[in-house]
């Protein structure tokens, strides 16, 4: 059973970073696509970044260079390095594992 955990959201103010990870268990790491996803209050969960296995990736339009993803299968763990906040970011992050598993989220608040 693939679990995912995420951690190092926060509140930040616009213009600061945050890098969130996301800890795999419980499948082979690196064999799969992974990525973030993100959920606004009242608004549709939306894609923000995916990694392949071989490290392609591929980023939501509003991320404009702002947000890097990375894994390291070393550690069975996905990134999310977050610069530029606006507080347009603020949102619960979900990692996400190919083709329907998910964490539980991160909340990331940006304040103006």
């Amino acid at each position: 059973q693939v679990q995912l955990v995420e951690s190092g959201g926060g509140l930040v103010q616009a213009g600061g970073s945050l890098r969130l990870s996301c800890a795999s268990s419980g499948s082979i790491f690196g064999a799969e696509t992974m990525g973030w996803y993100r959920q606004a209050p009242g608004k549709r969960r939306e894609m923000v970044a995916t990694v392949t296995p071989s490290g392609g990736t591929n980023y939501a339009e509003f991320v404009n260079g702002r947000f890097t993803i990375t894994r390291d299968n070393t550690k069975n763990t996905v990134y999310l390095q977050m610069n530029s906040l606006k507080p347009e970011d603020t949102a619960v992050y979900y990692c996400w594992r190919i083709p329907n598993s998910w964490g539980r989220g991160t909340q990331v608040t940006v304040s103006a």
